[in-house]
């Protein structure tokens, strides 16, 4: 059996169309995305908010369909994609991480996975494989839904390089996460990286090619995947292999993918991809994949929201309080959570966070996106404009009330006491 193989190259703004062209390319992209058939560019938004690493970057995506549309993919069989959480604005995210602006430049369709779309029952979908699961029976026993589109079509995972305060990092196999499970994911939370090779399982079965293409131009440590310390490091990573590109990342961050990362160990031992980074081929540039960064991680510097999250899900207060969030009460941490992020956390520590990524040429180009000239290499003017934090304190807290109030009416303790009452 062939090796997995994980393409990595390093990038600048003057080169990156080009990189990420001849990077899906080294990764073998066209032998597992067929273009016959559709595929998803699933959008990762970790955050409504810009913050370097966190979200999907503008280059990242309009470098994928740069690429597919040059190899004749038509545009027709693209689309963006986006799940929704009871924290994250989806729409305001798109929008403020400047994704929008690149799948409409494109002219291409924009799916909101929970606006509209038919959701089937897991075990419709994929039948016995359900028996192979870790943990989902456990926590889901009358089953849940997918998307039904998912079924047969091919998906790309766009995700970025960072860590996270449940699975110490997040990649590939992570961002199936929002868009394979449609409500109560945070059921999960005690079983996260059990449930995350479950999704992989039924991702093998539905995807007729699964894909992941990461960015590492900006990489994110700390309590990820938000209140993370944002740095440049000028990587892009692609594969077939969810596992692989997954370990490749823990390693370039410093980590032994096998030892500290559960998710990828479980995976690997499961023959699902190969997490062991002697056993995967690297190919472009070997002295990138040769990097340690040696971040903290996201336990050392935890935040207060963290260190409940874990208190909740693992630790003392898991009898006391972990019960509610399964029940009508489970509002009450999403309220939490948008007042300790969107209103306190960015607010208070976001522009010194940032302001080395946005002084630099991709903070510069992100600031600049929609405004300067593309080639088809890149960007080799970034733009005049000085990147820089001019977030009016206000206007976040006018934010987050809105959002606050959309969390509320769209958590689904609320949604379901709503239908029953519409019976």
């Amino acid at each position: 059996m062939s090796k997995s193989k994980v393409a990595i190259l390093k990038t600048t703004p003057a080169s990156v169309r080009s990189d990420y062209h001849e990077l899906l390319n080294l990764a073998d992209y066209q032998q597992t995305i067929a273009k016959d058939i559709e595929t998803a560019l699933k959008i990762n938004i970790s955050w409504h908010f810009f913050f370097p690493a966190s979200s999907t970057t503008p280059w990242q995506l309009d470098g994928v369909i740069a690429a597919m549309l040059a190899d004749g993919y038509d545009r027709h069989r693209i689309h963006g994609c986006h799940n929704r959480t009871v924290v994250i604005d989806a729409h305001l995210g798109e929008r403020e991480n400047k994704q929008l602006d690149v799948i409409e430049a494109y002219g291409l369709k924009n799916v909101h996975l929970y606006e509209g779309e038919e959701w089937i029952h897991i075990r419709d979908a994929v039948g016995d494989l359900t028996k192979q699961f870790l943990c989902l029976n456990e926590v889901y026993p009358k089953g849940f839904s997918i998307p039904k589109r998912f079924i047969g079509e091919n998906i790309i995972h766009l995700p970025t390089v960072k860590t996270h305060v449940f699975t110490t990092t997040t990649g590939a196999m992570k961002n199936a996460f929002g868009g394979l499970l449609n409500e109560h994911r945070h059921w999960t939370h005690p079983v996260i990286h059990e449930t995350l090779v479950d999704l992989l399982m039924i991702q093998k079965k539905i995807h007729p090619g699964v894909f992941a293409v990461m960015d590492g131009t900006f990489a994110g440590d700390g309590p990820g995947p938000r209140c993370m310390a944002p740095y440049v490091k000028n990587v892009i990573l692609a594969s077939s292999d969810q596992v692989a590109i997954d370990a490749v990342a823990a390693k370039l961050m410093g980590f032994d993918p096998l030892r500290d990362c559960k998710f990828i160990r479980l995976a690997h031992d499961l023959g699902l991809g190969c997490g062991d980074p002697r056993e995967i081929e690297i190919v472009g540039d070997t002295a990138a994949a040769a990097e340690n960064w040696h971040f903290d991680g996201p336990f050392r510097k935890m935040t207060f929201a963290s260190r409940m999250q874990h208190r909740i899900y693992w630790g003392r207060l898991k009898g006391p309080v972990e019960w509610s969030l399964k029940t009508w009460l489970a509002p009450w941490a999403y309220i939490a959570s948008v007042i300790y992020h969107d209103m306190y956390w960015y607010q208070r520590n976001s522009r010194k966070k940032m302001q080395q990524c946005l002084e630099s040429d991709w903070g510069h180009l992100f600031q600049n996106w929609g405004k300067i000239e593309a080639t088809a290499e890149g960007f080799p003017n970034v733009g005049t404009d000085q990147a820089h934090f001019h977030r009016d304190p206000w206007a976040l807290f006018r934010q987050g009330v809105r959002i606050l109030g959309t969390c509320i009416a769209e958590a689904p303790e609320v949604a379901a006491r709503r239908r029953r009452k519409s019976v």
